[in-house]
């Protein structure tokens, strides 16, 4: 018997490379992402081709509609859903100082990373709770946070909010479930080369070169896909709330 995991924003960047890594560690995967299926063709293909079971779900987690069907469609495919991995995130369209940060880009990004994360979370766990268990844990649950949960940035605040949120509900979420042997814990990304980090890419070289980040180089997405397999994985039964920086070091306080 497989498990089933279930990925959302899992067509590209760190979700996909989650993706391959769950895939590849034996498990049937759901990827959810907000374009059509065909704009992921090739990325899906490989996955084919290494023998990895998938089924796609276009959507976004901050609809109601959309999170149910993913819901559904996971146990119309597979029957049952073992692992949850929250990835889809957002970053504000524009960078604006604290003063100047707008109501609409809050709740977008609000909307997406915090608030649909926790009401979809919310939805899975309930399924785990119905289900056989036929593992050790009834369940993995892994929030993909940042390091922006701690780190100011006041040129996108509201992206250090809806992270600093995500944590919180890695705390709640692994106080409530862990009686019932689900188990919750958060991977926070740093300086990692993804499509979000692109526009930014000259301001992180300067920073590398100059020291920031102990482990001098820009994190790939395979980096976090690895911790977050792990976490996934019925290696972790005696923790949980807990998270680990995958950032090169970067959140050591230097002198």
């Amino acid at each position: 018997m497989k498990k089933t995991a279930i990925v959302t924003g899992g067509g590209r960047g760190i979700g996909y490379a989650i993706v391959r890594a769950l895939g590849r560690d034996g498990m049937n995967i759901v990827l959810m992402g907000t374009g059509p299926e065909e704009r992921y063709e090739n990325a899906l293909l490989e996955l084919t081709k290494e023998g990895i079971s998938w089924h796609y779900v276009q959507g976004s987690i901050a609809s109601d509609e959309d999170r149910n069907r993913l819901c559904a469609e996971c146990l119309e495919v597979y029957g049952r859903a073992d692992v949850l991995v929250n990835n889809a995130g957002v970053a504000p369209l524009e960078r604006k100082d604290l003063l100047e940060m707008t109501e609409e880009s809050f709740d977008r990004v609000i909307g997406i990373n915090t608030k649909g994360t926790l009401f979809l979370t919310q939805m899975i766990a309930r399924q785990m709770l119905t289900q056989e268990k036929l593992f050790p844990s009834r369940g993995h649950i892994v929030n993909v946070g940042s390091c922006s949960a701690e780190v100011s940035s006041p040129n996108r605040g509201e992206y250090c909010i809806s992270k600093a949120g995500v944590h919180m509900l890695t705390l709640l979420f692994a106080d409530r479930l862990a009686g019932e042997g689900i188990f919750v814990n958060e991977v926070r990304p740093g300086v990692i080369a993804t499509d979000m980090t692109s526009t930014v890419r000259e301001k992180y070289d300067r920073l590398i070169g100059e020291g920031a980040f102990p482990v001098s180089r820009w994190g790939k997405p395979e980096d976090v896909a690895q911790m977050v397999a792990f976490y996934a994985s019925d290696k972790v039964l005696y923790t949980t709330g807990s998270f680990v920086d995958v950032d090169g070091g970067f959140h050591i306080r230097r002198l």
